[in-house]
């Protein structure tokens, strides 16, 4: 029976399977005794093992029929839960994960798992491991394919040398990703690399402890390669080693053997296991299909140009007055919106694929400091275009590490201070108008004024006059200047402003921007406001003097019309009342310095927008109407333009700029 059709399928079911055992098993950590929990990594683990002895994968099957005979002991109350069993327990979910990102990579998903399957069997005898026994990482070691074997034997007959480089990153290495992009760079320069392991994908999710494996094939000698990667920063040991022969894989393990029939019944019996919820999701797994980022990018910009056509076609239409042309663009109109929200979506991921890696990240980190640390997560499934969430990763880790590190106090500060002993950090996503805001916060010690202002003073960033009239909110942002900290020492977590100015300047590269608040004794808040990245948004067009304007409709609140007389003046500056509040006015004609005669009209209209809490009233010459526009960057040379967030073509082939509302608000 030809197993491959179900390859796909297997592997979707396999990661849902996987990430619910994560899940389950930290729940597990905080409630013991709650036999319900442990069922449910039990009914996960039995089906994913039943899924894997079906599709052929053995080694899988194997470590997931050990794992479970563990769970099996804990369920029936012969095993008690502690942290080191479950540390092993989560090296077996990590062998996993790296098995079936293995298989989703082409691979066979072998793996060498002899010494955590020899650590369950123990844990099953009653023999429960000690702290650095299961902490202890297995070797890496490359398990090749026929294919592989094959390319390797070629790549020998034709005069090449194969190596197999280990790799191991320095303990103090954040940005392992970087690094890992570094080596293999450097390793394509000269080479052509066949296999890594882990595998690249779990290498670029940092899915890895500090060492890794690649094989290469070079004319190069080893010691070039050596010299090469250890020239890379934050490398510490590079070990190249040449492999003289490769022994094709066995015959078992060149093809899974054929399933009989009633194999396929027996995975059907274990399908049968799984709640009711599992089976719809994996009946909706089949009905997706992966489409390559670029093709969207593509997509996009073609459709973008689709809109400019649009908006022109509906002007001719107005002009001309032709019942039929205008009830046809009418129609396609409100086909290419819907269109336009279906390409949207398309892109859209919630935040949750970032998120999920996080829990188990403190949880490890926790342990490490010998801290009691509780991760909330809030609005998980916010929505984020697929560009910003594959870059939003690394500056969330470094502010969750800093937060573990420097912000949350040990238990025994905590219980000194009057906190519980166990701190609380919240990661929030939600969003507000056209921005989505990812807010990290603490219950720690906060940030101190004084050792922030000193460090500054020290390092030059401030000179000792300046440090006196700064405010609060000034004082915190000094700790986004480069090589700024305020660590009494280095530790291989990171002190409070190690890499946060690699955090700003990677958010302010996506459009967004990063503000953090504190309170000394109760903790700290990092604040991140990122655009929604919607090239083609709605707004409202205005007319400023002979000049049009696009105010985005996702800020606005309402229009009014304004008397003058009910403008007065507070410290110089305009404000009106705007229902018992009073809101600044301003003046978009003197903020972009439009030229044009002033007008003497009794009536002002006016935009309220809106920022979070803040309120303000753009005053404009006259309302043009709405309209959905494209959004294009002002490029490289004006970037840096005030309250402008970009253009757009209108329908008459003008150019209109787009308000940033958030900047003429501050």
């Amino acid at each position: 029976m030809d197993m491959s059709q179900y390859l796909d399928l297997f592997i979707d079911e396999s990661k849902e399977h996987l990430q619910a055992i994560n899940e389950r098993l930290l729940e597990l950590e905080k409630t013991p005794e709650d036999m319900s929990v442990v069922n449910d990594i039990f009914r996960s683990a039995h089906t994913l093992k039943g899924m894997s002895a079906t599709m052929g994968f053995e080694d899988l099957a194997n470590l997931t029929h050990q794992m479970e005979n563990v769970l099996d002991g804990i369920r029936n109350r012969r095993l008690s839960v502690t942290p080191e069993l479950l540390d092993v327990i989560f090296e077996a979910v990590d062998h996993l994960e790296a098995m079936i990102s293995s298989i989703a990579a082409g691979g066979d998903g072998t793996r060498d798992v002899r010494r955590t399957v020899e650590q369950l069997k123990r844990i099953e005898q009653g023999e429960m491991p000690n702290k650095q026994a299961a902490r202890e990482e297995p070797p890496l070691e490359h398990a090749y394919g026929e294919f592989e074997y094959h390319v390797l034997e070629q790549a020998k007959e034709q005069g090449f040398s194969v190596y197999e480089i280990r790799v191991r990153l320095r303990d103090d290495c954040l940005l392992k990703a970087a690094r890992v992009y570094m080596v293999f760079e450097q390793l394509n320069e000269v080479g052509e690399i066949v296999k890594a392991m882990p595998p690249v994908e779990m290498l670029e999710e940092e899915q890895f402890d500090r060492e890794f494996l690649v094989t290469v094939v070079s004319k190069a000698p080893a010691d070039e390669l050596q010299k090469r990667l250890m020239g890379i920063s934050e490398i510490d040991d590079v070990k190249v080693s040449m492999l003289s022969s490769n022994e094709p894989p066995a015959e078992s393990e060149k093809a899974a053997a054929p399933q009989q029939p009633a194999a396929m019944e027996q995975a059907a019996a274990v399908q049968a296991e799984a709640e009711a919820p599992e089976k719809q999701t994996a009946k909706q797994a089949t009905k997706t299909i992966r489409v390559n980022i670029e093709r969207l990018d593509m997509l996009m910009n073609l459709f973008e140009e689709l809109v400019v056509d649009r908006g022109r076609l509906e002007q001719i239409s107005r002009e001309l007055n032709h019942a039929e042309l205008t009830e046809t663009v009418e129609r396609m109109s409100r086909i290419s919106s819907d269109l336009q929200t279906i390409i949207l979506n398309m892109r859209m991921v919630p935040v949750e694929t970032v998120f999920n890696r996080f829990p188990r990240m403190v949880r490890q980190l926790a342990r490490e400091l010998g801290k009691k640390v509780r991760l909330d997560v809030i609005g998980a499934e916010t929505e984020l275009d697929r560009t910003v969430i594959d870059e939003i990763g690394d500056p969330l880790v470094h502010l969750l590490r800093n937060a573990l590190d420097h912000g949350i106090e040990a238990p025994d500060v905590r219980a000194a201070r009057g906190k519980p002993e166990e701190g609380t950090i919240q990661l929030r996503a939600y969003h507000s108008g056209n921005h989505v805001f990812i807010e990290i916060e603490d219950d720690g010690a906060g940030i101190s004024r004084e050792k922030v202002l000193k460090k500054s003073i020290n390092r030059g960033i401030v000179s000792p006059e300046a440090a006196e009239h700064l405010t609060d909110e000034q004082v915190y942002e000094l700790i986004f200047a480069p090589g700024f900290s305020t660590a009494d020492h280095i530790s291989d977590i990171s002190g409070r402003g190690v890499g946060l100015d690699v955090v700003k300047s990677t958010i302010e590269s996506l459009g967004g921007t990063v503000a953090v608040d504190s309170r000394p004794g109760q903790g700290s808040l990092f604040s991140i406001q990122l655009p929604l990245t919607l090239s083609i948004i709605s707004v409202l067009l205005v007319q400023i003097a002979a000049e049009t304007y696009a105010i985005p409709l996702s800020s606005i609140m309402e229009t009014a019309l304004i008397r003058k007389e009910d403008v007065f003046y507070v410290h110089n500056q305009p404000v009106i009342d705007f229902r018992g509040k009073v809101v600044p006015l301003v003046r978009l004609k003197d903020v972009f310095a439009v030229p044009g005669v002033s007008d003497d009209s009794e009536t002002v209209p006016a935009v309220i927008v809106r920022k979070g809490e803040k309120l303000a009233a753009l005053a404009v010459d006259s309302f043009i109407g709405q309209q959905e526009v494209v959004l294009k960057s002002l490029g490289n040379y004006l970037s840096s333009v005030f309250a402008i967030s970009g253009a757009t073509i209108l329908g008459d082939g003008r150019v209109a700029l787009i308000i940033d509302c958030n900047a003429l608000v501050k």
